[in-house]
């Protein structure tokens, strides 16, 4: 509250906030927008009467667009297409020399690879619209609970519906960059974060107040609002946590004058894997219940995808979504972080690890290290992951519960991330200020 205060008192961070908060009102409008071709009061009570679990793949799509993919909106994709090709730009710099090299190449590289993800981001739009209305039109997207939301099946009505859902995931791409240049914190960020929001209190306070006033439950509120306290400390207190690897730089001459010789460390955080392990476990593990979805309701296949995959509380879905979580935890950092690059970076400009010889000494060092924080960190994601499946099942609340382990992960940290950056600019202005009062002072005392 402080540095939010501080900030507004400076007008240059005055003027981000309000144009961040110019763009939030922007996405939000589009977020009730219906797609032409879609009959919104036929939308409308298919979305009150059909209910979704937030972490399975539709309601994923469905969190992150801040409901507006069930609703068909023009911006119903969301950030979802975004955040889809960025990750898989990152994977492909494992499979792909080029991307790698343009990773280190610096910020030239880094913006060829933003350039790469935009493309994808489009395609990655036209193949999501696509299923989503075809999945729409067919009514597997509201469990066939629901009459035809799109009354014009002709071709030239489809196509319109998708160039539009595409063109709002480009408009959504532009305005986070705008965030992140003009604004406050990463733009897609502060989109998910608000997207999530969006929700997130309403139905937190549906479990107290009910639907119509009638059968809503302040005891089990209670309890679902305590527990969602205790979790958002612990998930601050485990984001913030790091294993500090001292690094010694050796004294070297250059010429006349002698550099190094200075002690730092290297910061790595217990959870490097962030919340990418969740997203990629619940995705995965929803692709059966989509194909199921277009398939006989009698066969048995169906029937046993239907009761074990689709039912986040069944054994087989819980099992699966803690080994998925594990692996993806290990392998995105895998990717990620590169020991042996890291280790070759400190021998270039003559650091090294107390104790520890520069090169593969290091190098096997911190995999030793990076092996036992990934096995903590994915003990702290199980953890976070399925405590609101134990509170569904204990409270038997018929997966209304607001928030998901995905949900708490982004919220904290995008938070976290938010504020941080807002403190830095804070004080970035207040020592600006500072220097220039100084030198006002001087050349007013001077020309006196």
């Amino acid at each position: 509250m402080r540095t939010l205060i501080q900030a507004f008192r400076t007008k240059e961070l005055r003027n981000k906030i309000l144009f961040v908060l110019a763009i939030i009102v922007i996405y939000r409008i589009g977020s009730f927008i219906p797609t032409p071709g879609v009959d919104e009061t036929v939308v409308h009570d298919c979305v009150a009467n059909t209910t979704n679990n937030s972490e399975n793949f539709i309601g994923l799509v469905n969190l992150f667009s801040g409901g507006a993919m069930l609703q068909l909106s023009i911006f119903a994709l969301g950030v979802m297409p975004y955040i889809t090709a960025s990750i898989v730009v990152q994977l492909l710099r494992v499979v792909i020399p080029r991307f790698e090299a343009l990773h280190k190449e610096g910020q030239s590289g880094e913006a060829k690879l933003t350039q790469y993800t935009r493309y994808l981001t489009i395609g990655l739009a036209v193949l999501q619209s696509t299923t989503i209305i075809v999945t729409a039109r067919s009514g597997a997207l509201f469990n066939y609970q629901c009459s035809q939301v799109i009354p014009d099946g002709s071709v030239w009505n489809l196509v319109v519906m998708i160039l539009v859902m595409t063109g709002g995931t480009g408009l959504i791409m532009w305005m986070a960059e705008l965030i992140t240049d003009k604004g406050i914190g990463q733009g897609m960020s502060i989109l998910i974060f608000l997207s999530i929001c969006s929700g997130f209190l309403p139905q937190l306070w549906e479990i107290g107040w009910g639907t119509n006033g009638t059968d809503g439950d302040w005891f089990k509120f209670g309890v679902v609002t305590g527990v969602l306290l205790v979790i958002m400390i612990f998930v601050v207190y485990v984001e913030l946590s790091q294993r500090r690897i001292p690094v010694q730089y050796t004294r070297r001459m250059i010429g006349r004058k002698m550099y190094g010789g200075s002690s730092t460390y290297l910061p790595l955080k217990v959870n490097m894997s962030g919340v990418i392990p969740p997203i990629f476990a619940s995705s995965i593990l929803a692709i059966p219940t989509l194909i199921a979805q277009f398939g006989d309701s009698q066969q048995a296949w169906v029937q046993w995808i239907n009761k074990n995959l689709a039912n986040t509380t069944s054994v087989w879905y819980i099992v699966l979504y803690a080994l998925m979580i594990v692996f993806f935890c290990f392998f995105y950092t895998e990717i990620t972080f590169n020991p042996d690059e890291t280790a070759d970076n400190m021998k270039q400009y003559g650091g090294f690890i107390p104790g520890i010889r520069a090169g593969n000494s290091t190098a096997r060092y911190l995999k030793y290290v990076i092996n036992r924080l990934n096995t903590v960190g994915a003990v702290y994601l199980l953890f976070v992951a399925l405590i609101p499946t134990v509170l569904i099942m204990a409270l038997n609340l018929n997966t209304r519960l607001p928030f998901g382990g995905t949900t708490i992960l982004i919220i904290a940290g995008v938070g976290l991330d938010t504020l941080r950056q807002a403190k830095a600019q804070t004080e970035q202005y207040q020592y600006a200020g500072f220097l220039f009062e100084n030198t006002d002072h001087k050349e007013g005392k001077a020309i006196a």
